[in-house]
């Protein structure tokens, strides 16, 4: 779906929430496969039974990679992603998990560099099924205005 939202139709404090998705083992071998990330945390189920879990997690850039993907359900042609700060890993994951991401918009800015985008800063949560957040990070976006900004000049 494409839905051209400008910089200053953001509101802070909005938020959405995605549907959810299970986690699979073929989830995190194929994670594996594609990072070379072959700790036996994520694929060694003997292994796993002896750690702290007593089960494979699947691994954290999985579920930031999951998770991102989960909120790009529409497509907005004024605004990019520009990165991703802040980005913990609150709780494992299993395999049969289901979560979902909650997307709340955290703040807006300008950006010095362009006057004609504003740097939109989403805070991202990866939540599980018992209502826990697993992840949490902050997804960046430019985003471009209706009005440029008056470019600042320091003295």
């Amino acid at each position: 779906m494409v839905k051209t939202t400008y910089f200053e139709e953001y509101e802070i404090g909005a938020s959405r929430e995605t549907l959810g998705r299970t986690i699979t083992e073929s989830d995190i071998v194929t994670h594996a496969g594609q990072t070379g990330d072959f700790f036996p945390h994520h694929v060694d189920a003997e292994w796993s039974k002896t750690n702290e879990f007593g089960q494979r997690i699947a691994h954290g850039t999985l579920i930031l990679s999951i998770g991102a993907g989960m909120t790009a359900t529409e497509i907005n042609p004024v605004s990019f992603s520009y990165g991703y700060d802040r980005v913990r890993f609150i709780r494992p994951v299993f395999i049969g998990d289901t979560i979902h991401v909650r997307l709340t918009v955290k703040d807006k800015r300008d950006y010095p560099r362009r006057t004609t985008h504003g740097v939109l800063v989403d805070l991202l949560e990866v939540v599980n099924q018992d209502g826990h957040v697993v992840l949490a990070c902050e997804h960046l976006s430019l985003v471009e205005r209706q009005t440029p900004a008056e470019r600042v000049t320091h003295t």
